[in-house]
């Protein structure tokens, strides 16, 4: 792994490297790295098993620890992931969700490892956060009724339709 002021470390239950193996296959600028394995038992796994992964997720660098059954994800932490255009907010959404994640509310989702993606349209992070009130309340009145976001059915109310 590059020498960075920070990396994130991600707990897994012993499948860290499959996480990290999806992560790189599903998201560009995303990539495994070495694969460490444990120099002795401890109270997680034994000797030889993977013990941590490095990887990179759109340019992020993290580690997977395989640290055992103690400690979950939560939406607590999330990966909020911009994405440009339906067709790439598609690719994202389903290939967590149906890679054994699950569907939330207003673009959320989580993967089949517990952890928490946003899958945000850059046309609804302008819109929210953009100098016509009017128009940032009808698009967030609209994602709150979505689980997936529609870009258009954002842009339709940005328009006031």
């Amino acid at each position: 792994m590059a020498k960075t002021p920070v990396t994130l470390c991600l707990w897994y239950d012993g499948d860290a490297e499959e996480a990290a193996n999806f992560y790189a296959a599903t998201f560009p600028n995303s990539k495994v790295g070495a694969v460490h394995r444990s120099p002795s038992d401890n109270p997680s796994g034994k000797e030889g098993d993977v013990l941590t992964v490095d990887f990179t997720i759109l340019g992020i660098p993290c580690v997977g620890l395989n640290g055992g059954p103690a400690f979950k994800h939560s939406e607590a932490f999330s990966f909020q992931v911009h994405t440009d255009t339906q067709e790439e907010t598609d690719r994202y959404w389903n290939a967590i969700v149906e890679g054994g994640g699950q569907e939330s509310m207003c673009g959320w989702c989580k993967d089949k490892w517990g952890l928490s993606w946003q899958i945000t349209p850059r046309v609804l992070l302008d819109a929210t956060t953009g100098d016509d009130k009017a128009a940032a309340k009808r698009a967030f009145e609209a994602m709150m009724g979505m689980k997936k976001i529609d870009v258009a059915a954002i842009e339709a109310a940005v328009k006031g339709g």
